[in-house]
């Protein structure tokens, strides 16, 4: 553990049963979720942006959309996810929260999804968080279900530490998604429809708001 991250920890408020529940369960089944330093800088910016509708593409068990949802009362969430088992957690935990009135889950590919059956025609901002290796088909798919505006927020940007790696450090079955996923980096980070930042917390966040 470094010296930020316990020096951080001191200030950790105590997290909801259900919180930690889920927390040890994907510990337990190698669930990805996002890192503690991550999702509480993530809370933080929604609590500057302050958005009611919120798209995100990779639910897991749940995780992050009820961690967003209890932080932000008026928030809204839709949320896809294509493994059966992770969704029928997230169901599970959605329902132990008491967060069905605020978070939509859809059981589906989100590359393949139909839009027209999300809740809303736009949202404030977009937080992708599924295959590292096809985000930049998220990223075109949905971008224009964001507001003007708005915020898309795009985690494990390192890929723990993958990225800062040579081609041939990378573990082969990895190079691949390595390959596109710095592909995409540079694609966001140049191109002028977007004010973009890359911040070094968690396992890297990008942030891109929609220039109008």
């Amino acid at each position: 553990m470094s010296n930020y991250e316990s020096y951080r920890l001191n200030f950790e408020k105590e997290l909801d049963p259900i919180v930690q529940e889920m927390e040890e369960d994907a510990q337990e089944h190698f669930v990805p979720i996002m890192e503690r330093s991550g999702i509480e800088t993530f809370i933080g910016l929604l609590s500057i942006q302050k958005p009611t509708a919120l798209l995100e593409i990779g639910s897991a068990i749940g995780y992050s959309a009820i961690r967003l949802a209890q932080a932000n009362p008026e928030l809204h969430i839709a949320t896809i996810e294509r493994d059966e088992e992770r969704h029928a957690k997230a169901v599970h935990y959605i329902q132990r929260a008491n967060l069905n009135d605020r978070i939509s889950l859809f059981k589906d590919d989100a590359l393949t999804f139909d839009t027209s059956a999300l809740p809303f025609d736009h949202f404030d901002a977009c937080f992708i968080d599924a295959a590292k290796g096809q985000y930049k088909r998220f990223f075109e798919k949905y971008e224009p279900l964001v507001k003007t505006g708005g915020i898309i927020y795009c985690d494990n940007m390192f890929m723990h530490g993958m990225v800062f790696l040579e081609e041939q450090e990378v573990p082969k079955r990895n190079r691949t998604m390595i390959r596109n996923l710095k592909a995409f980096t540079e694609w966001i980070m140049g191109n002028t429809a977007f004010e973009t930042s890359l911040l070094p917390v968690g396992d890297g966040i990008l942030i891109a708001r929609k220039n109008s």
